[in-house]
């Protein structure tokens, strides 16, 4: 499903046909680590679900470009040793499938330096493509460009039927500053995200919030649910 001119919401990640480009954020990889280290047993799945996820990607398209906006790791300052073995496995993986491979640096990757020089990686603060500029969302920026894409905000909302509830990912297309905004959700399995419209938003470019338009991520295809602040009609919580 086309989410803006040329965008294409391809499961959590956006394609960029003309420029070959495929765009994912906030995979947050060492989370398990971290939740093990504060006394959270989990086992350590994510890395091999995220590659998966993106094998089924690479089967619809054959990006040149893959760019991860922000977060890439999770701990903030320092490498953790899942961190370490895992994001250069992933670099590898991704360098099978993709000629390029750009971090544009998040909040999380306070020290991300070591590993994308290990494995010769490109990281930026943001990245200019034309009209439209990629930057993780964390904090404002001022830019003449037309349309910008954030992650950060790991957005998502509840769906009840009766009694049943259950969260969904999903992308966010809206205005800031008159110029367009998509807000796109966390490609880390093991995060739920935050339910646009019952918990505090992170990113500051999110401010009216009932204005966006909201595109759910099932299991087989991507829905347009219409404006946030018209849920409430649409049994939704």
């Amino acid at each position: 499903m086309d989410i803006s001119k040329g965008l294409r919401i391809i499961d959590l990640a956006l394609w960029w046909e003309a420029e070959k480009l495929l765009l994912i954020n906030d995979l947050h990889i060492g989370y398990e680590e971290a939740l093990q280290q504060k006394g959270v047993l989990v086992p350590r799945f994510q890395l091999r679900e995220i590659q998966q996820m993106l094998q089924h990607i690479f089967q619809q398209v054959q990006p040149e470009t893959l760019v991860i906006n922000g977060d890439l790791k999770h701990e903030f300052g320092r490498i953790l040793r899942q961190e370490w073995k895992e994001i250069l496995a992933f670099f590898d993986f991704l360098a099978e499938h993709t000629k390029k491979i750009i971090i544009v640096k998040g909040n999380h990757d306070v020290i991300i330096g070591p590993l994308a020089e290990r494995k010769g990686v490109d990281v930026v603060k943001e990245l200019r493509l034309g009209d439209t500029l990629i930057v993780h969302g964390d904090a404002l920026i001022k830019t003449d460009a037309k349309r910008l894409i954030i992650g950060h905000e790991h957005p998502a909302v509840t769906l009840r039927e009766g009694s049943k509830k259950e969260k969904y990912k999903c992308f966010l297309r809206g205005k800031w500053k008159r110029k367009e905004l998509i807000v796109m959700p966390s490609f880390n399995p093991l995060l739920e995200g935050t339910d646009i419209l019952k918990e505090q938003l992170l990113s500051p470019f999110l401010t009216a919030i009932k204005r966006f338009d909201v595109f759910i991520v099932g299991k087989e295809n991507v829905f347009a649910f219409g404006k946030a602040g018209e849920f409430k009609d649409r049994n939704v919580l």
